[in-house]
């Protein structure tokens, strides 16, 4: 796991890089970030001056920053880049319409496997004009190891994996991709459906304070069942459960990022319950590693594959 000091360190390499600025807002890595007004003020000489002030951003109703400007990126910041998602489960109304119209806001687009994953090779070839995969897992496992051994090298490349999962038995194929990409897997059935806070120490319910994933998040729903993520030295914990269970947990080493999370039902149930809409697009935001890649690699990339970009 990483030390205060260590995530500190790294979120100021990232707010002074220059791809970083290019794409993130200025609330990026607070979670209660402040709105800037300008007001004028008379000097102790009876000058009149101007002076920023920095007051706590205004709330929606569910405690966080309102307004997509305290996100972790702006609107529109990755305009041509794609997320690739193998959809394994689509029950109970799950037509991921929800998550896709939120990640437009940032510009991405989306394209979907449905219920069954393709060939690895076709799987290959779509990914090389996506910026990440996401892989919501279904009951029974349908990846077979050619298909591990596209997304381990997808991984590799540096391009970010969102692994997702739900209450056992819910996790076949999201296990199957831990296990190769991070060496774990998420075990259980916990039941949530609250809303969790702000961290108040290691290890207890709530969000990872100060991170670019929870920009503008003081406050998230967990999700309605919940798996428990298995911790190892690959994992930084991002969101504990209410039970004090591990829901979700994040790989950010050697260039490479994935994110591993247990409760895949707040992707569509109580979605407008607190913070679900904005930390979908913050996960997008931080999977694209434009700290790695910069702000033009997949538009590059598309330009010179010739295609239509999928929807």
């Amino acid at each position: 796991m990483r030390s205060g000091t260590h995530l500190f360190a790294a979120l100021v390499v990232c707010l002074t890089s220059g791809a970083a600025l290019a794409q993130y807002s200025r609330s990026a890595g607070q979670n209660a970030p402040a709105s800037v007004s300008v007001e004028s003020y008379v000097d102790d000489s009876g000058r009149q001056q101007q002076r920023e002030v920095r007051r706590k951003a205004e709330a929606d109703r569910f405690g966080n920053a309102a307004g997509n400007q305290h996100d972790l990126a702006v609107d529109g910041a990755f305009d041509g880049q794609t997320v690739a998602v193998l959809h394994l489960y689509t029950q109970e109304g799950f037509d991921f319409s929800l998550p896709k119209k939120a990640l437009a806001q940032k510009g991405f687009s989306v394209y979907r496997w449905l219920n069954q994953p393709p060939s690895p090779e076709e799987l290959e070839a779509k990914l090389k004009k996506a910026c990440q995969l996401w892989v919501i897992s279904g009951a029974s496992q349908q990846l077979n190891e050619k298909h591990l051994a596209v997304i381990k090298r997808f991984f590799d490349s540096g391009k970010g994996v969102y692994i997702w999962g739900d209450n056992e038995p819910y996790y076949a194929d999201a296990n199957a991709v831990a296990q190769a990409l991070l060496g774990t897997q998420m075990l259980g059935n916990l039941t949530g459906d609250k809303v969790v806070g702000l961290q108040k120490g290691q290890g207890t319910p709530g969000l990872l304070r100060n991170h670019l994933l929870t920009t503008g998040l003081e406050y998230v729903y967990e999700g309605i069942t919940i798996a428990t993520i298995q911790p190892n030295q690959t994992l930084t914990p991002l969101i504990y459960g209410s039970e004090g269970n591990l829901v979700a947990a994040f790989h950010d080493r050697d260039g490479k990022r994935a994110i591993l999370d247990g409760g895949f039902t707040r992707l569509y149930y109580k979605w407008d319950t607190a913070g679900t809409g904005r930390y979908v697009k913050n996960a997008a935001a931080w999977l694209v590693n434009v700290e790695r890649f910069g702000s033009t690699v997949v538009a590059e990339q598309f330009r010179k594959g010739g295609e239509k970009r999928p929807q």
